[in-house]
């Protein structure tokens, strides 16, 4: 297929949140992790940063991103919406991944996806690592689409963790309270990885406290000075 071809396709046969809502929301990691396996499991290859919260968490995404560039380390970027090509949401060195890179993946996988049959936003985040892993990146920044504990994204053994601060969102699938909402976030905190709080709320700050103290030592955040 050609690249349009692919784009109608993609949008025609994988549910998408932003065009029919919360129905193409898959509670569970099982397709992410059918697809991992299907793809050589390229998580496991690269070095990542993952990063969730309500708000912010694009705008650290694109300044982490820059600032490794700055490095001179290879960088894989990882976000979402796009704004006016698919491709926008897969950066390398802040640029997108080329037409023929989405080609040659859907050559190889289009008929073993239709048996596992994920959302637009799994599909999308294996495509992501498999292009990262396959370009040998340095570290990839990762944004996670919707929560955390199960977003297809928590499949990642990342470097660092990050959570942006937290208000009520999506609250039909990831909870009625900011504490709720929290939880699912804090989802992502892993076993000795660095987790870094970028606000402090005395609502949501203890869900993260209690979550980090079981899994990691190391547990950052700036010091909300009304609250001292």
């Amino acid at each position: 297929m050609t690249y349009p071809e692919i784009l109608e396709h993609i949008f025609q046969s994988y549910p998408m949140y932003h065009r029919i809502g919360s129905a193409a929301y898959k509670e569970g990691l099982e397709n992410i992790e059918q697809l991992a396996k299907m793809a050589g499991h390229p998580e496991k290859k690269i070095k990542t940063i993952h990063i969730a919260g309500t708000n912010g968490k694009g705008s650290v995404a694109h300044l982490l991103a820059s600032y490794f560039q700055e490095l001179g380390l290879k960088t894989g970027l990882f976000t979402s919406p796009h704004l006016i090509d698919y491709r926008e949401r897969i950066k390398i060195n802040g640029k997108d991944i080329s037409e023929e890179k989405v080609i040659a993946f859907f050559a190889k996988y289009q008929e073993k996806m239709a048996k596992i049959s994920p959302s637009f936003f799994e599909m999308t985040t294996i495509l992501a690592l498999d292009t990262f892993a396959e370009e040998n990146v340095d570290i990839a920044i990762i944004e996670t689409g919707l929560g955390g504990r199960l977003d297809a994204t928590n499949i990642l053994s990342p470097t660092l963790s990050v959570i942006t601060n937290i208000s009520l969102e999506h609250t039909k699938m990831l909870g009625n309270t900011l504490s709720e909402i929290a939880y699912e976030k804090a989802g992502i905190i892993k076993e000795n990885t660095p987790i870094v709080i970028g606000e402090f709320h005395p609502e949501t700050f203890p869900i993260f406290e209690k979550t980090a103290k079981k899994k990691t030592h190391l547990c950052f955040y700036p010091k909300n000075i009304a609250a001292i």
